[in-house]
């Protein structure tokens, strides 16, 4: 039994899935966790492109990519336009419904507790994700949303697949930001 208190930090980790109410749904034959995280991963790089920060996302069900989505908060001036929210309606219009049951997220950052409510709210089975957020993230880090018995749905996690790029495409996006500002 794994330890419900593991944490994933920015660094290498292993993939630690959590017990979840409905079975864990497995990757598609051929297609592994990061197979599918390297997509999130365009995602991610899709938004750093835009300006907006570099987080990606995708849903995927019965071994298809059926929603993607990256960050658009700055390009919509949309303050929920966080990856995983972009791809839950996406994921929800091609399935015409929003019980999203089976799928699986991929995204490369830790969720936030708006976006791992949507999780729950979205019925997803698993939770797949990068690297940890330390100041936001409500899967792990700062919260146990998706795994909290008081709540109506519950949803396996693993963290820590492709953990470092995942936070090397933040970091080169801050850091660039950082030095794009003029000195005092």
């Amino acid at each position: 039994m794994m330890n419900p208190s593991h944490r994933a930090p920015l660094g290498p980790s292993p993939v630690v899935p959590t017990p979840a109410s409905g079975p864990i749904v497995e990757p598609a034959p051929g297609l592994g966790d990061d197979d599918f995280m390297r997509v999130a991963l365009e995602e991610a790089a899709a938004a750093g492109a835009a300006g907006d920060v570099p987080i990606g996302a995708i849903v995927v069900r019965d071994g298809a990519i059926v929603g993607r989505g990256h960050n658009r908060r700055e390009l919509d001036g949309d303050p929920t336009a966080h990856a995983e929210i972009v791809a839950l309606r996406e994921a929800a219009r091609a399935a015409g419904e929003w019980r999203l049951m089976g799928a699986t997220v991929y995204v490369t950052l830790e969720p936030c507790p708006m976006c791992a409510g949507a999780l729950v709210n979205a019925r997803v089975a698993r939770v797949v994700y990068g690297c940890a957020d330390p100041k936001a993230g409500a899967v792990d880090t700062l919260f146990g949303i998706g795994r909290d018995e008081r709540l109506n749905h519950r949803f396996a996690v693993a963290a820590g697949v492709l953990a470092d790029p995942c936070a090397g495409i933040l970091r080169s996006f801050f850091a660039a930001r950082r030095n794009r500002r003029p000195a005092p």
